[in-house]
């Protein structure tokens, strides 16, 4: 799925960088620009999430990552800090400094997620969504292979 940018390049409303929307975690992730597009630089995901919850506790040895929401509300933890965030907000994690983040909201949610530098994100993701509804040490497995550790769970709501 290597795709290297010697122009520039649009994608269309709605579409992905590789024709090809990932499904992981109650959401879908279009890519818009991809690690190899930016020469590792960055990487670049328009996400909706449809259920509510997010990702588990986690922190990126390398990369920073940026999200910036569209629709919907979330709260994220980032270390000890707890945002909400709406539509407009962005919220900063810091590569080495665990970070969660959960739709609340009771519509669908949707953001821009940016993570500098792009490491293998690409591929974490179109991985993950071929996992069946496997068990927590897949994704650890996961997480670690892609430069993650899992240092705890989702957040949880009542």
């Amino acid at each position: 799925m290597e795709i290297k940018a010697t122009h520039g390049f649009k994608i269309e409303a709605g579409q992905d960088r590789f024709n090809e929307k990932v499904s992981f975690l109650g959401g879908t992730f279009e890519c818009k620009v991809s690690s190899t597009d930016s020469r590792e630089g960055l990487c670049i995901y328009d996400t909706t999430k449809m259920e509510k919850g997010g990702p588990p506790y986690h922190f990126h040895y390398t990369q920073d990552e940026w999200f910036y929401i569209l629709e919907g509300e979330f709260v994220f933890r980032i270390g000890d800090d707890i945002f909400n965030a709406k539509a407009g907000d962005s919220v900063f994690a810091p590569r080495q400094i665990p970070h969660t983040f959960a739709k609340i909201s009771d519509t669908n949610g949707r953001m821009l997620v940016v993570y500098q530098p792009a490491g293998t994100m690409d591929e974490f993701f179109s991985q993950a969504s071929q996992l069946p509804d496997g068990t927590l040490r897949d994704f650890e497995r996961l997480y670690r292979i892609h430069g993650m550790e899992i240092v705890g769970p989702p957040l949880k709501f009542d």
